[in-house]
């Protein structure tokens, strides 16, 4: 087995949001429940990878978020250089996933042939599904196609020692996760294939969603894939950045980290 990873949540904006809202038929407490966005660093000795790539500034005006940071502005709280990274695992292409790929010069891009598919063909046609891509971001993605930098991934792959894709579906056709090697044991990164832990803990559904029961059997794989329902680490969760802690003092709040063991 390789050398362990540390594995990094990095918080670069957030929405206020109440319960009703992420549950497939509502919710009948009505209670804040508000929303943070991450990309998250994989790293060891060896080797870099940044999951996801998030939105900007602008992205965020247009859509009511609260933007914090750049994406390239958190990994440089962690010594990471955006124009240096060299490998990209894009879990979908979700504006908030895929948006700042361009602060990424030399980065290939891990991604499933499923969500490339989906994210240019006919589903985009209806507002449930293409409401949540950006058309320039997924344009933006068809030309790195060309660039020779996606790395296609059909269903299962693993990237590097230790570190594995998973295609899930449900949440998009083709969104994935990362199962990855730490000195606690095997993490998974669900980003949205649970958004929230109370989704995979209880089998809800966050609306945004292009097949339900694709969600369910996700909620399986996570299980499967991780050492414990306790390595599993969803996509939007504010309690990650309680659950866990952070890598310095001056870094609470912004950065947690995931390799390590839960605080609660």
């Amino acid at each position: 087995m390789t050398a362990p990873y540390e594995i990094y949540a990095i918080k670069y904006a957030m929405r206020d949001a109440r319960r009703a809202v992420h549950f497939v038929g509502g919710d009948p407490h009505d209670a804040p429940m508000p929303m943070d966005y991450f990309v998250w660093l994989v790293r060891n000795a060896s080797r870099t990878i940044v999951v996801d790539t998030g939105f900007t500034a602008s992205m965020a005006k247009k859509r009511g978020r609260t933007h914090l940071r750049s994406p390239a502005e958190g990994l440089a709280l962690m010594g990471v250089d955006a124009a240096l990274v060299s490998e990209i695992v894009l879990t979908h292409m979700h504006y908030d996933h895929v948006g700042t790929f361009d602060a990424f010069p030399r980065a290939r891009f891990h991604l499933q042939d499923r969500e490339m598919a989906y994210a240019t063909g006919r589903n985009m046609g209806y507002r449930q599904f293409g409401h949540s891509y950006e058309p320039d971001e997924v344009c933006g993605m068809v030309r790195l196609v060309f660039e020779q930098r996606v790395c296609f991934v059909d269903g299962e792959a693993t990237i590097a020692p230790g570190i594995s894709l998973h295609h899930v579906g449900g949440h998009t056709d083709g969104v994935q996760c990362m199962r990855v090697w730490t000195e606690r044991g095997w993490v998974v990164l669900a980003s949205d294939t649970s958004h929230y832990y109370e989704h995979f803990e209880t089998y809800r559904v966050f609306p945004t969603t292009f097949n339900l029961g694709d969600v369910m059997k996700g909620y399986e794989t996570l299980r499967r894939l991780a050492d414990s329902v306790d390595h599993i680490v969803p996509g939007h969760d504010p309690l990650v950045m309680k659950r866990y802690p952070a890598p310095g003092r001056e870094l609470e709040g912004i950065v947690a980290r995931l390799d390590a063991a839960p605080l609660v």
